[in-house]
């Protein structure tokens, strides 16, 4: 009989792991620790577009909401813990949680569950809750929508997942030979000379705030709109290329690698 048992026990279970075709990885979750993880990030209050957010170690974080996603204009830009943004990564923004930390989200629209490592911020638009990397959203299947409702729970993944969630190691710095010749451009509103350092330009307004209030340590910053349309961060102005130069190598050693000096031209 105890055999017998132990045949139809065996069976149910397998007969629950057949179905569940949504489940894109595995889980092994733990139970939250006792005491604050040390190599997290939690960081400062900081505000975008108005908005004040305080960021917090919730370890019983559990929220529903909407998710999006962010691709190609972030990819291999500097996310705000520091590492370098890659779309085919299972990993995702949030607005206060640590820095890195590990969420479980399920697409409350499909069934699927998945879970990923949060290591920037974001998304800076009302009513969602997290923005998913591209594959992430793919394996969640929320690309094609753009947007799903779903449930973000933080959870304490065993090492193995950790460990299939970690960036890729970086490549080893490029030895320059020869400071990089500056970049002319029109800046119309500018007078011709004026230097500036440009550290990214991208697609989303709220990203850009947000760049825009973490460079602001290193200089004052502002933000342009460019006629392709992206927000361009750009700190100065500075009098000569030389009083750039400093500042230019502290926002690429924040990450910013494709920073790069910007000299405003006489021209239309």
């Amino acid at each position: 009989m105890r055999c017998a048992s132990t045949l139809l026990l065996a069976a149910a279970v397998a007969g629950c792991a057949m179905h569940q075709p949504h489940a894109p990885r595995a889980v092994a979750a733990r139970a939250a620790p006792s005491t604050p993880d040390s190599r997290v990030k939690i960081g400062q209050p900081y505000t975008v577009l108005g908005h004040w957010y305080t960021p917090s170690d919730d370890r019983d974080y559990d929220v529903t909401g909407m998710a999006s996603w962010y691709g190609p204009g972030f990819h291999a830009l500097a996310t705000a813990s520091g590492e370098r943004y890659d779309q085919d990564a299972i990993s995702a923004a949030h607005k206060t949680l640590p820095l890195p930390c590990y969420v479980e989200v399920s697409n409350l629209e499909n069934g699927r569950t998945l879970v990923v490592r949060v290591n920037d911020r974001g998304p800076f638009v009302d009513g969602r809750i997290i923005d998913l990397s591209r594959r992430s959203a793919q394996l969640l299947g929320v690309d094609r929508p753009g947007t799903a409702r779903v449930r973000v729970r933080r959870v304490y993944p065993d090492a193995m997942v950790i460990a299939s969630l970690q960036p890729p190691p970086a490549p080893p710095p490029v030895v320059a030979v020869a400071a990089p010749t500056p970049v002319p451009v029109i800046l119309p509103a500018s007078p011709p000379g004026t230097v500036f350092v440009q550290a990214a330009a991208v697609s989303d307004l709220g990203r850009a705030e947000w760049l825009r209030g973490y460079l602001q340590t290193f200089a004052p910053t502002v933000i342009e709109r460019a006629p392709s349309g992206l927000w361009r961060v750009r700190l100065g102005p500075f009098a000569s290329r030389d009083a750039a130069t400093p500042i230019l190598a502290q926002v690429q050693a924040a990450g910013y690698t494709d920073a790069r000096t910007i000299v405003a031209v006489p021209g239309a």
